[in-house]
């Protein structure tokens, strides 16, 4: 895992800032916009600026990298309420990528106290105030998650972030997810920018009903979950249909404890004995439905 100080900002289409990671050879944002990312994919759909009518809110930051999510989540709520106050938990394995946002001072676009308290809560990993108790758990999230949970921590909105499935699968797993599903309210939600039909699975296995958010910045939307459908998007037929093929084949991590490539084997080896229609010819079928 990365744990150097090396990171270089790389500006996006809206002005802000990401990082790219050697280790995943992805960048921590699109293109698009890291800050409109943030605000798009996961504050909008989960209703945080709704939510903030509420005296308190929890946030659970899933693979809290540079503190984007949190950072937009945080400015929404208290513009909303500046009364409200704020539970939120992040895990993040690698805390040089908030320390090294901070050094370069890229939540400050953000308004204040946002930048401060988040720049506090990367250096010292927790944080009270009147309206903010805040805590980043370190460590390998299939372990923090678990800890999260003994807690019984339930939060209102989850942020499910991590890198993309084919590159961090075991952060996608039936096990993880389900461990993730735990620590959400009855009435919560859960916003992810994957649309991949193994997430989505997995997603159900959990016990959570789906729906689509607005794709931004590329042609796939996001996911939104929760335990009722009420305020989640049907899914396209197209998309129900995805969700009968071999893409749907969820990644599995049985001890949560699997490296990288058990666990793309483990899926490659079930997606061949799978029964479920090729993604390919799903593909082609849809691809003919809107030529025709």
């Amino acid at each position: 895992m990365e744990t150097t100080g090396s990171f270089t900002p790389k500006l996006t289409a809206d002005g802000s800032f990401t990082f790219f990671s050697t280790e995943f050879d992805q960048a921590f944002h699109s293109d698009f916009g890291a800050r409109q990312e943030a605000e798009l994919k996961f504050v909008a759909p989960l209703e945080l600026r709704r939510k903030a009518a509420k005296s308190k809110l929890r946030l659970l930051d899933v693979c809290y990298g540079l503190g984007y999510n949190s950072a937009a989540a945080l400015a929404a709520i208290w513009e909303e309420n500046p009364d409200c106050r704020v539970e939120l938990v992040g895990l993040e394995i690698n805390p040089e990528v908030a320390l090294c946002a901070s050094a370069h001072c890229l939540l400050d676009r953000w308004q204040t106290p946002v930048p401060q308290l988040l720049s506090i809560l990367a250096a010292d990993r927790h944080l009270q105030t009147d309206r903010l108790q805040a805590n980043l758990l370190v460590g390998d999230a299939r372990q923090t998650i678990r800890q999260l949970q003994k807690s019984g921590f339930l939060a209102d909105a989850i942020f499910l972030d991590p890198f993309s499935p084919p590159v961090c699968p075991q952060l996608w797993t039936i096990e993880f997810l389900a461990a993730v599903a735990a620590c959400l309210q009855s009435d919560g939600l859960l916003a992810t920018y994957s649309c991949s039909a193994a997430v989505r699975v997995a997603l159900m296995a959990a016990g959570l009903k789906i729906g689509s958010t607005p794709p931004a910045g590329r042609r796939s939307p996001g996911t939104l979950a929760g335990f009722w459908t009420q305020n989640l998007s049907e899914l396209s037929p197209q998309e129900r249909e995805h969700l009968h093929t071999k893409a749907a084949v969820p990644y599995r991590d049985p001890h949560l404890c699997d490296t990288t490539e058990i666990i793309l084997q483990r899926r490659f080896d079930e997606q061949q004995a799978s029964p479920l229609e090729a993604t390919s010819r799903w593909k082609k079928r849809w691809q003919a439905c809107r030529l025709g």
